[in-house]
């Protein structure tokens, strides 16, 4: 048996999270910095993509595949075309991530993590039978795993998408469909297609749910293929070069960002996760940004929070209100956008609105239904006491 490899940051699990981190250490160059990866799998190749909103001229603009700055969101009422700037919308695959991640002088171990035992002073991270791997001054784990406790209200957002290939033009490469709500809505739960467009021949376009439960793979199927029909698009004229899944929690549950004084969790497991739409990628590529500015200034490797607590309550509400059907979800979303600046709802959904802003938003929302949803999560907190 082997030594342990000694580190002074080894990141568990080698997905987006880990990714974005090792990159950010990376573009400081930090010499006698020792990065250990513990994954069973190198990561590679376009497993997943990542489509996000945020200022242009960033570290990561060279690895993007498209960006756009009016996206439309559609409802059955019509099509509101959002104009974006000083944002701007954006998609990054995988592969040019994992590629630049690939490059730093970080050692990998390809194997599974087990535990993960903090002693005060060093962090070990061995494999499931035992055998120690990894002894380093700080672990970041990103590994999936549910909240602390389970939440009042447990959603998921769920999705297949497909990349279309055309043989001739038939995609708008300058625009992008944000949300289109004139899915049939399931009885529980709100529903959206969206087109992320690569070129004029080349597009994800996808099928979306925010509610309980996952659905099949023929329902999914049958899903993204009206909603083609729906955006005038004949699949059998088109070729499925890939095809996308996921699901991601959508709970006010709380995840343990630091479960032990040396170990922090990143992504989902870390509370990068929006609890009301499931957005994760901004929160991921802050906490990278953070821990890189730490290891530059002698600190520990700490990220703040992900969001605020006042937009975790008010993400609790929300969910709530569209549990109970408190609110319409078409009508929710369509009214958020109607009354405010585009680049105001987005910058929310990100976690980096001012108190004011919130207070603006929430006086946008429906009043007394939010109002009776906030009311409730107050009752079923005192109870959960």
């Amino acid at each position: 048996m082997s030594a342990p490899v000694e580190a002074d940051i080894v990141l568990v699990g080698g997905g987006g999270a880990a990714s974005l981190v090792l990159a950010a250490l990376g573009r400081e160059r930090l010499p006698g910095v020792r990065v250990a990866v513990v994954d069973p799998v190198l990561k590679r190749g376009q497993d997943r993509t990542w489509a996000f909103w945020g200022s242009p001229g960033t570290a990561l603009d060279p690895l993007l595949s498209a960006s756009w700055d009016d996206v439309d969101v559609v409802t059955p009422a019509g099509r509101r075309t959002l104009s974006l700037p000083p944002l701007r919308y954006a998609m990054l695959r995988s592969a040019p991530l994992y590629e630049l991640a690939a490059k730093t002088d970080a050692v990998r171990i390809t194997a599974a993590a087990g535990t993960v035992l903090d002693d005060g002073d060093r962090v070990v991270v061995s494999d499931p039978d035992g055998t120690p791997l990894v002894r380093a001054a700080w672990a970041l784990d990103s590994r999936p795993r549910p909240p602390r406790r389970a939440g009042r209200t447990n959603w998921l957002q769920h999705f297949r998408g497909w990349w279309l290939e055309a043989a001739r033009p038939v995609f708008d490469p300058d625009r992008a469909v944000l949300m289109d709500f004139r899915t049939p809505q399931p009885a529980r739960g709100v529903s959206f297609g969206y087109v992320l467009p690569v070129s004029d021949r080349f597009a994800l376009v996808e099928y979306t749910e925010f509610s309980p439960a996952r659905l099949t793979d023929a329902e999914y199927d049958r899903a993204l293929r009206a909603y083609a029909d729906l955006i005038g698009l004949n699949v059998a004229e088109l070729r499925v070069r890939e095809v996308e899944d996921g699901v991601i929690p959508m709970t006010d549950g709380p995840f343990d960002s630091r479960p032990s004084p040396r170990v922090i969790r990143l992504g989902t497991a870390g509370g990068a996760t929006r609890p009301s739409t499931g957005f994760t990628f901004s929160a991921m590529a802050r906490q990278a940004g953070r821990i890189a500015q730490e290891v530059v200034a002698g600190r520990p490797p700490v990220p703040d929070p992900p969001y605020p607590a006042r937009h975790l309550w008010m993400d609790a509400v929300q969910l709530r209100a569209l549990d109970r059907g408190l609110v319409d979800g078409v009508a929710f979303f369509d009214r958020l956008f109607d009354r405010n600046p585009a680049s105001l709802v987005l910058r929310f959904l990100d976690g980096t609105t001012s108190v004011g802003e919130d207070l603006r938003l929430m006086a946008s929302t429906p009043l007394l239904p939010m109002t009776r949803a906030a009311a409730g999560d107050a009752v079923a907190r005192l109870r959960s006491r």
